[in-house]
Order: structure tokens, then C-alpha cells, then sequence
């Protein structure tokens, strides 16, 4: 009943910048966080940055200093702005989203279905 939409992944090349964007809508009740996750194949699924509806942040130590995340903004939206990107940054990156769906208050994981980000040497 939430969806998520991702957009903003692209080709860039080595110290160049993107930014992603991920809109939820739905049958919204509460929303605890939302954030970013990457995969890159043959790899786990990884955190990149996470942030509360209180504006509380949280980043993976690899990319600390290169990506910011924004507040949940009006129409439930966050971005992820992310600058000096690396070969190693290559991955699909997945919007999420803790919360509930109204009219159940039990909490849960959902998910957008990805967008590419490729960083060329």
C-alpha cells in the first residue's frame, strides 16, 4: 500500500556528482525513517544513508563526507546528494521506508525497485 519512486541514477564519471530522489505515497500512517541501500553484483545488500522523521542521520563509513541526505521533505520525499563519486560507488541504490500503512499500525519494510548509479574511470 506504500510506494516508492526512485529517480536520478545516471552514468557519471570518476569526481563527478549525482542526485537521487525518492517520493512515498500511499496509504501512509506513520513513517519512522527513510534512506538509501546499494548493491553491486556478486555483493550484499549495503546501507548508504539513513534519516528520522526527526531529521536524525546516519551514513555508511564509506561515504561519510561524499553523500548528504536530506530531511523527509513535504510529500513524504527525501534526496540523496552525492558528490566526488568513486568507481567503487557502482551500484543499484534502493530507496526504503519503516513505517505503517494506514489502517494497520504494525510497522514494516518497503521498498522501491531500484535505480542504476554507474561511476566510469
Amino acid at each position: 500500500q506504500i510506494r516508492l519512486t526512485e529517480s536520478g541514477g545516471g552514468l557519471v564519471q570518476a569526481g563527478g556528482s549525482l542526485r537521487l530522489s525518492c517520493a512515498a505515497s500511499g496509504n501512509i500512517y506513520r513513517i519512522e525513517y527513510m534512506g538509501w541501500y546499494r548493491q553491486s553484483p556478486g555483493k550484499p545488500r549495503e546501507l548508504v544513508a539513513t534519516v528520522t522523521i526527526d531529521g536524525v542521520t546516519n551514513y555508511a563509513d564509506a561515504v561519510k563526507g561524499r553523500f548528504t541526505i536530506s530531511g523527509i521533505e513535504a510529500k513524504n520525499t527525501i534526496y540523496l546528494q552525492m558528490s566526488n563519486l568513486e568507481p567503487e560507488d557502482t551500484a543499484v541504490f534502493f530507496c526504503t521506508l519503516r513505517g505503517s500503512s494506514w489502517p494497520y499500525p504494525t510497522e514494516g519494510d518497503y521498498w522501491g525497485q531500484g535505480t542504476q548509479v554507474t561511476v566510469s574511470s
